[in-house]
């Protein structure tokens, strides 16, 4: 047998346990909980676990030793259903979709330092295997902001064709390929905020705030002007589907189209749209609002609905992010004030809430600690439309059987409070 029989055997046996999980009735179930979640009707607070980078699973719970396709194109797929499998003994109310994606090639690199506006960041690198690196920005001068580039909406369709057709020939007749071809910048790529530190560096476009803030605008309408571009190509090529929208969590509500692979030319403003302003935590609202969010709005704007936040703390910021006229949830951090928050937040948008993935799961397990800190967060936002997301885990320090307990104790709290 050929490598690629053996790998393609491997994908169609995944396929086919994939596609029991997602024809489950409580697929169903958890789409109308998130619907009504996300159109601020009050349900019980859904849970969700996510991943962090995936060093969890490259490194505790699927390393490269235990994967059997050869081949990187299958070995890819392999993983991400070996992580669906997984995910779906944890308990929470994922829901896991009909359909495997496809990878779409674009003409333009991606990356979060320059890479798809022309340029690159200088990287340094440990010796250490695993080790830390650090990144020398593309921006030294304000003369170097001739060298970049708007990315254009432009996808490599020879070399999209063909993952699409190797992907349809191994399992297309046991699940749906979904070729999603949105733009390549959305997400963290679209919220200005991690291109200009990639492209200008943390500290200092902190310092540009004070002594270069005219420079500084400058590059950031260059920013918002390349994003909008970007999208409204993808837009007008009828590139953009349903299933590009994306909040953080489940992307459903009851004024949004459903999900469904491989529709066409929908628009952003039928889609749910996600911002992060995580380089700008330790910012001031004023200035968050001077050099971020007035470039994020006309962005913003162009969905129906957007999450708002990451891993920085908004506690501070509530008022500012009032001004966005289309938001309807927004991040409650492991470094958030939670009870603040959820006071400012009323029930006028839903409270992303992300409880410390440390204190939880990733450094020693505690089960009163996590029902005691589960208990006082979901007290304080009782009056609201919360979730808990038990996000960025990097490591459960071998025992994967902690998120499923995690997730039984969650849904006890739940359930009591």
């Amino acid at each position: 047998m050929t490598t690629n029989g053996h790998d393609i055997n491997v994908l169609r046996e995944l396929a086919k346990q994939y596609s029991e999980i997602a024809a489950k009735p409580v697929q169903e179930e958890r789409r109308r909980l998130w619907r009504d979640h996300f159109s601020l009707k009050h349900t019980r607070a859904p849970i969700l676990v996510t991943y962090g980078m995936w060093n969890v699973w490259c490194q505790e719970v699927f390393p490269d030793e235990v994967m059997q396709c050869e081949d990187p194109f299958y070995r890819s797929h392999e993983r991400w259903l070996r992580m669906q499998m997984f995910h779906d003994t944890i308990g929470d109310d994922y829901i896991f979709e009909p359909w495997i994606a496809a990878s779409v090639a674009y003409a333009t690199s991606g990356g979060i330092y320059g890479e798809a506006w022309g340029v690159s960041a200088t990287r340094t690198t440990s010796d250490t295997h695993g080790g830390s690196w650090k990144a020398t920005p593309p921006i030294q001068s304000w003369d170097d902001m001739s060298k970049l580039e708007p990315p254009p909406h432009a996808i490599d369709e020879e070399a999209t064709r063909r993952n699409v057709e190797r992907l349809t020939d191994a399992v297309g007749d046991i699940l749906t390929i979904d070729v999603s071809r949105g733009p390549i910048l959305s997400g963290f790529a679209a919220d200005i905020s991690t291109t200009l530190a990639g492209v200008r560096g943390l500290e200092q476009i902190m310092i540009d705030m004070y002594e270069s803030p005219e420079q500084l605008h400058s590059l950031l309408a260059f920013l918002r002007d390349g994003v909008l571009a970007n999208q409204q190509q993808a837009e007008d090529a009828g590139d953009i589907s349903v299933n590009c929208g994306q909040n953080q969590a489940m992307p459903y509500e009851e004024s949004l189209p459903a999900r469904e692979p491989n529709t066409r030319n929908r628009k952003r403003s039928e889609l749910w749209g996600f911002f992060a302003a995580q380089e700008f935590a330790l910012i001031s609202p004023e200035f968050h609002d001077e050099f971020l969010l007035q470039y994020q709005l006309p962005i913003i704007e162009k969905y129906a609905l957007v999450h708002y936040g990451c891993c920085e703390d908004l506690t501070r910021k509530i008022d500012m992010l009032r001004r966005i006229p289309n938001l309807r949830s927004i991040a409650v951090t492991p470094v958030a004030d939670v009870a603040r928050c959820a006071e400012q937040i009323g029930t006028d948008y839903v409270i992303s809430w992300r409880p410390n993935p440390t204190d939880m799961v990733c450094a020693g397990w505690d089960e009163d600690r996590i029902r005691r800190q589960l208990t006082n967060g979901l007290a304080a936002c009782r009056d609201g439309f919360p979730h808990i997301h038990l996000k960025d885990i990097e490591t459960v320090q071998g025992d994967t059987n902690r998120l499923r307990r995690w997730t039984q104790i969650a849904r006890e709290v739940v359930e009591r409070v």
